[in-house]
């Protein structure tokens, strides 16, 4: 099928330009021309490629407030994690599938049209595999094709609690793979996966924590080129850990350890000395910031300008998506920056827009960590956001002041449309399937709480 979007501006790979037909055929983008005339085209106003969503679990937005109360002690990332045990105890993989379809269909209204599901719940409620070893990864992949996200699927290896190989607790029983065990899930969620249009399957050790270093080396070679996605320096207990077992902090160890390079993504990388920030951007790798989870938790803020300043690539992600907007998660990763240093505009080039420099990294980031080609280019999949250019936010706006407008004033709020492989998902800033993904999502979170 072949159809054609007209646009009275468009952000293309070398810059904005005006009046960009956008011609489809089979999901892809076929041809883009500029200084055009609409002709039969349908018309819209501004284009913008969609955002990677490069880390999501997206299982945890069915928790999301509910980990808001304090407790006795001092609260932490460790006490929510206990909290989300608890939550992960009860889910089925028609639960999954539920609470997983209204993330993405969240992600998709916010301006994301990939996501990289970071899926370490495997295993029944028991602790016991499946028949089908992959029948979780099954309901996320259900879940993105009912929302039409494409799907970069990070099948999680998870072995151990701690540093130095030791044994899982109980509340991690649904996530523990041996290397063998790992291998055949993987086997299974790409024979799936070939269901689903354009997706990807890659791997992701949990955290070096959670694997030991033979197991690690044994896992490289099943990605096959594919990404490579792990958790690290997320926390400061992390940090300890690492050091009081091999001596070396988590991201020198790795880079020591690992053939770390560009298909690699470090997610929150944010507990590092200026060596480990430098030795992290030099590898090649991505790292994955997720602001709106990282201060939810309490993590701390990742050294942005430092790495930026080193020639580092970043992505953003939702993570545990308390809250999904792509915009708010740039504005925090800005924000969270300025707080620090007590100044404004840190992620952008001298004289050079904030928001166009936070987007148009966190697409090239976000883009080489999930496998995918970034961007508005002929053969990409036409996954194409359109800004409401009524929005207050957007009034006798050009260029990059749509963006600085997009990501710092509108947010969410600013979205009109999305395309998936040139299928229109979102309508006047809703998943077209919305109402019937919101009841199902009620219904089984009224069921799972009571």
């Amino acid at each position: 099928m072949r159809a054609s979007l007209h646009f009275a501006t468009a952000l293309l790979p070398d810059g904005w330009a005006r009046d960009v037909r956008i011609t489809v055929q089979g999901g892809l983008i076929a041809a883009i021309d500029t200084d055009t005339a609409p002709e039969e085209s349908e018309r819209h106003a501004i284009a913008l490629p969609g955002l990677p969503n490069l880390h999501s679990h997206a299982f945890q937005r069915g928790m999301a407030g509910l980990a808001e109360m304090r407790g006795t002690g001092d609260d932490s990332f460790w006490t929510w994690r206990a909290i989300m045990y608890r939550f992960v105890d009860r889910l089925t993989p028609d639960d999954l599938a539920a609470i997983a379809a209204l993330a993405y269909a969240e992600m998709l209204e916010s301006g994301f049209t990939r996501v990289g599901e970071f899926h370490y719940l495997h295993h029944d409620r028991d602790g016991r595999p499946f028949t089908d070893p992959a029948a979780m990864s099954a309901a996320i992949m259900a879940a993105a094709q009912e929302t039409g996200i494409a799907l970069t699927h990070l099948p999680v290896f998870y072995a151990h609690a701690g540093f130095g190989g030791s044994a899982p607790g109980e509340g991690q029983r649904r996530f523990i793979h041996d290397v063998d065990g790992f291998a055949m899930l993987l086997d299974a969620a790409r024979a799936q996966a070939r269901a689903l249009p354009d997706a990807i399957v890659g791997i992701a050790p949990h955290s070096l924590r959670a694997v030991t270093t033979d197991e690690l080396a044994a896992l490289v070679p099943l990605a096959g080129g594919a990404p490579i996605h792990i958790h690290i320096a997320e926390q400061v207990r992390e940090v300890e850990d690492c050091l009081a077992f091999s001596g070396t902090r988590p991201v020198a160890w790795l880079l020591d350890h690992a053939p770390v390079g560009p298909d690699w993504c470090l997610v929150h990388a944010t507990h590092m000395t200026e060596a480990e920030t430098a030795a992290l951007a030099r590898s090649g790798a991505v790292a994955g910031l997720c602001p709106i989870t990282e201060a939810n938790l309490g993590d701390g803020l990742f050294p942005a300008e430092a790495f930026l300043a080193a020639g580092g690539y970043y992505g953003i992600g939702s993570d545990s998506n308390v809250r999904i907007d792509a915009a708010e998660e740039l504005r925090l990763l800005e924000y969270g920056q300025r707080l620090a240093r007590r100044g404004r505009n840190l992620l952008a080039v001298p004289g050079g827009s904030t928001g166009g420099a936070l987007y148009r990294a966190a697409l090239a980031g976000g883009a080489q960590a999930l496998g995918m080609a970034a961007g508005l280019r002929v053969g990409a999949a036409a996954d194409i956001v359109s800004l409401d250019p009524d929005h207050p936010s957007l009034a006798a706006r050009s260029g990059d002041a749509l963006l600085d407008g997009l990501v710092f004033a509108a947010g969410r709020d600013a979205i009109d449309r999305v395309w998936r492989r040139g299928r229109e998902v979102v309508t006047h800033g809703r998943h077209v399937a919305r109402t019937t993904i919101a009841a199902r999502y009620r219904a089984t979170l009224a069921r799972l709480l009571a």
